[in-house]
Formats: C-alpha cells, sequence, structure tokens
C-alpha cells in the first residue's frame, strides 16, 4: 500500500484527522470490538476454571493443564498473529476479523466435544489461530477511527474487554458447571458433562457476534494520521509470504528463496533453537514446553529476516527501532508476572487458602474483572494525558504499573489473615489490586507502538508487540512459576520469586523513555532512510 496525497497539517501542526470529532459509527464500533474482546478472554480463560473437570474425565494432569493453558495457545497465537497482521496490514480487517470471531468461536465449541487430550489440543490451537486475527485487525481499525489524541484511551477501552472477559470467564464457567453437574449427575440426555457444556454455552455468542462484526463499515486507513492510504495490490499474495516467513519447516523455503546464505543462517538458527531446547528440556523434564518454546522464537527470527528482505521501512520502524523493542520487551515482563499470577490465582485459592471453586470463580473471577476494567480505562486516560506533556509519557504508565506491582503480589501471595474466610478475602483484595496495576499498562504499550510506524504497518505492530507478551509472558511466564513452585514447594513463593524480571523490564522503559520522543518525530524520516519506497 502507499500512501496518497492529502491535505497539508494544521496551524499547530496537526494533521485534519488529530482535530477530528470521533462519529457515532466509530463509538458503534469501539462497543462492538470491545464484546469481541471480552468473548476473546472468556474462551480463552475458560480452561483455568475447568481444570480440575478435565484432569478428572480426559486424564490429564497439571502439566498437561498448564502446557494447553499457555504454551501450546500461546505459540501458536503468536506464530499466526505474525502473518494475520500483515492481512491486516493489507486487506479488508472487518472481514478478517469477522472469519477470526467464527473460527474461535467454533473451536471453543468443539473444546466441549473433545473426548480426550489431544482433541482439546487441536481445538485450542485452533482457538489460538483465530484469536490471532482479533488485536492486529481491532488496534488497526481504532486508530483510523479515532485521533491520535484519544488513542490510548480508545485501546484501553478495547483492551478492557479482555480483563473483564477473564474475570467472566471464572464466574460464569464455575456456575454452569456446578449447575448442570447438579441437575444432571448422568449427563441428561445429551451426555454432556458440565465442563462440556461451559464450553459449548461461551462459544455460541461468538457466532452471533462474528454477524455483528460483518456490520462495521471498513474505513480509510491512515486517515486520522493524514496518510490516507490505498488498498494492497496483492493482499493475499503478501499473506502467503508470511506464512512461508513464520510458519516452520515452511520457513526453509522462504530463507531458500533468498539464496544459500540465508538458508545457511536460517539453518544454523533452527540448529541452535533445537539444541536449546534439548538442554532445557533434559535440565527440566519438560519436552513439550521447550519444543514448543523454541519454535516459536525460531519462527520470530524467521520472519524478522524474512522482513528485512521484503519491507524494509517496516523492519527499520520495527526491529531496528530501540523504543518499540524496549516497550514490546517490557510489556513482555509485565506479561511475564501477570500471566503468572492470574494463572495460578485460582489454584492458590483453593489449594492453600481452601476455598471452594464456585466462591473462588465469583470473588477472584468478579474481582479482577472489575479492577482490570478500571486499571485498563485509568491507565489510559492517565497515558493520554501525560503524553500532551511529554511525548514520551505514555511510557511512565507502563513503568508505574509494572514497579506498583510488587508490593500487592507479596501481600496476596505471602500473607494471610486470622482465619479462612480473613484469608480468602485478603487474598481476592490484593489480587485485585494486582490485576488493576498490570491492566493499565495495556493501552499505553499499543498507543507507543502505534505511534511508532507507518499506518500501513499498525497490524504488524500490533502483531509483533502481542509475540512479545505471548512468547515471553504467557509461553514462560505460568510454566516459570510452576516449575518454581515444583522445585520450592511453595506457591506463593514461587509467584513471588517471578518478580525478578521487574527491574530488567523497568531498565527497558528507560531506554524506550529517552527514545520515544525522537522516534516518534521521525517515523517518516526513519522509513524513508532504509532505501525503500514506504
Amino acid at each position: 500500500m502507499k500512501p496518497v496525497p492529502t491535505e497539508e497539517a494544521g496551524p499547530a501542526g496537526q494533521v485534519p484527522g488529530e482535530i477530528a470529532k470521533p462519529s457515532g459509527h466509530a463509538w458503534y464500533a469501539l462497543a462492538i470490538l470491545f464484546l469481541v474482546y471480552l468473548v476473546n478472554f472468556v474462551d480463552r480463560q475458560m480452561i483455568t476454571i475447568l481444570a480440575p473437570d478435565l484432569k478428572r474425565d480426559l486424564g490429564l494432569d497439571d502439566a498437561d493443564i498448564g502446557f494447553l493453558y499457555g504454551t501450546a495457545f500461546a505459540v501458536f497465537y503468536a506464530l499466526f498473529g505474525i502473518p494475520l497482521g500483515r492481512l491486516a496490514d493489507s486487506w479488508n480487517r472487518v472481514r478478517l476479523l469477522t472469519v477470526g470471531l467464527t473460527l474461535w468461536s467454533a473451536m471453543t465449541v468443539v473444546s466441549g466435544f473433545a473426548r480426550n487430550g489431544a482433541m482439546l489440543a487441536g481445538a485450542r490451537v485452533g482457538v489460538g489461530i483465530g484469536e490471532a486475527t482479533a488485536s492486529p485487525s481491532a488496534y488497526s481499525l481504532l486508530s483510523d477511527l479515532f485521533p491520535r489524541r484519544l488513542r490510548a484511551t480508545t485501546l484501553a477501552i478495547y483492551s478492557a474487554g479482555a480483563y473483564l472477559g477473564g474475570g467472566v470467564s471464572l464466574m460464569i464457567g464455575g456456575l454452569i458447571v456446578d449447575a448442570w453437574d447438579r441437575a444432571y449427575p448422568d449427563g441428561g440426555m445429551v451426555g454432556l458433562a458440565g465442563w462440556q457444556v461451559a464450553f459449548i454455552a461461551v462459544g455460541l455468542p461468538g457466532l452471533l457476534l462474528a454477524l455483528l462484526v460483518a456490520t462495521l463499515r471498513e474505513p480509510v486507513r491512515g486517515v486520522m494520521d493524514g496518510v490516507p492510504t490505498e488498498p494492497a495490490a496483492t493482499p493475499f499474495r503478501d499473506f502467503i509470504d508470511e506464512l512461508l516467513a513464520t510458519i516452520p519447516p515452511l520457513t526453509l523455503i522462504s530463507a531458500a528463496r533468498r539464496g544459500r546464505r540465508a538458508l545457511a543462517v536460517n539453518l544454523l538458527a533452527l540448529s541452535l533453537a533445537a539444541g536449546a531446547a534439548g538442554v532445557l528440556a533434559v535440565w527440566t523434564g519438560a519436552m513439550l514446553q521447550w519444543i514448543c518454546v523454541a519454535i516459536g522464537y525460531y519462527a520470530v527470527f524467521s520472519w524478522a529476516c524474512s522482513l528485512y528482505h521484503r519491507d524494509r521501512p517496516a523492519f527499520a520502524l520495527i526491529w531496528g527501532s530501540p523504543a518499540f523493542l524496549a516497550t514490546a520487551l517490557s510489556y513482555g515482563c509485565a506479561g511475564f508476572i501477570g500471566y503468572g499470577a492470574i494463572a495460578f490465582a485460582p489454584v492458590y485459592a483453593i489449594e492453600v487458602i481452601g476455598a471452594s471453586a464456585d466462591r473462588v470463580g465469583l470473588w477472584v473471577g468478579g474481582g479482577c474483572a472489575a479492577s482490570g476494567f478500571l486499571g485498563v480505562i485509568v491507565g489510559g486516560r492517565l497515558a493520554d494525558r501525560l503524553h500532551k506533556r511529554h511525548a514520551g509519557g505514555r511510557i511512565l504508565v507502563l513503568a508505574l504499573g509494572l514497579a506498583a506491582s510488587a508490593a500487592p503480589i507479596w501481600l496476596a501471595f505471602g500473607g494471610q489473615g486470622d482465619d479462612d474466610i480473613s484469608a480468602f478475602f485478603h487474598f481476592v483484595f490484593w489480587i485485585s489490586v494486582t490485576n488493576f496495576f498490570f491492566s493499565s499498562t495495556i493501552g499505553a504499550a499499543a498507543a507507543t507502538t502505534q505511534d511508532l510506524v507507518l499506518p500501513r504497518m499498525r497490524g504488524t505492530a500490533t502483531a509483533t508487540l502481542l509475540m512479545s507478551t505471548t512468547l515471553v509472558g504467557l509461553a514462560l511466564g505460568p510454566y516459570t512459576i510452576g516449575a518454581l513452585s515444583v522445585v520450592t514447594g511453595d506457591l506463593g513463593f514461587a509467584v513471588v520469586l517471578a518478580l525478578a524480571v521487574v527491574p530488567p523490564g523497568l531498565a527497558l522503559l528507560y531506554v524506550a523513555w529517552r527514545r520515544v520522543p525522537e522516534e516518534v518525530a521521525t517515523v517518516l524520516e526513519r522509513a524513508r532512510a532504509s532505501g525503500e519506497p514506504v
């Protein structure tokens, strides 16, 4: 896609879209996309509250649940997020999101008919691939529907759906399972267990929501930044190129197309990834964990090499940007702690404190839903206010969210009340505070990375940001905490130990704080300096 001529900037250097007011359709789109992200996280997180029933009926253990919840989902979500992010940059984003929502909702329904762990794993892969369409499409759509001055707030409202959905999944999952199993202990006429009904019940609304998504209008790409951009001439050819560059073993075809040297470098990276996975597998005994992680990181390397050859401007603004990389990796550090703490919160409340599953679903789920929703809204508004005062002001919200998490995590997982009831509500309060601080960072991270690229690259930039929080946060955080819990015999202590990633995360944010103002101001110049048309 190429920028097309547009009006010159206004008196204060503002482009026309910067002073525009969002239309009624823009707010309608935001409401629909919020619901999409809510459904996204309900489907994604449902497995945590259903874990005891899944272990009982499918013969799984905690390691299997951790693999299904974290690594397997995360790797496929991240890998397919790259080519689908590219497609979001070049094709109709409304259509892409409609297809993706239909796929992951259908795969959630299919999860309810799983008869063994392999079938459930296959369904989870489908959920991950479908959900990979959501944020690249939504971030890009919202950035073209709302002016830059409202970007962090808008993306924060959209992202609030994730935290609300994560909490709602615990509540409705527990309620459905409890009510169904009490009413139909033998499965009733349909012969389904409560956990199967729960998967089906949360998947079906997504299929209906896909019809609403299809009613959205595709906005002109880049208009809010004063750079209206023509649609790509060959969007699916670019998508296939991204698949070849990202998905092993197709990556070898992509590398071979670029020459013998590129193929040799790719094979070396594959060998190093395989070797590292082998060492870690022997050390930890978690073969599938490290095979999947190795595939993920090798695929990212392959994609970055391909992007360098195919789209030098995009490579320069993403992989060649210290501000972008520092922001994305620091957000990955936040995800490492956040995903791990939230993943093990129900387990800690049930196994350590002794609370019942229905109480955990209601209070932990409700507390995290409310605090997450509030956190993203407050964080987004604060990020936009600070951005008005300083070009890198949003980075301060990221730093606050990461640093302020230490105390509530220690209080949640390291201290209890005088009895079981007070211990439980002590935990609920502090895990909710923890979730508030982590959720406050998403709007700032999303808006910062969107500002660091050209409009045609926003889907790719979103996929890269989510790749960091997924492969660093979701693929490593829950597993590391689980492994530390096995070694130490103390789940609470294991969660607290995960705070070791806070100092490197803050160091990365210092780099971002120093670099963001200059890099935002020189986006077009740096893209042109790559030597290829932007």
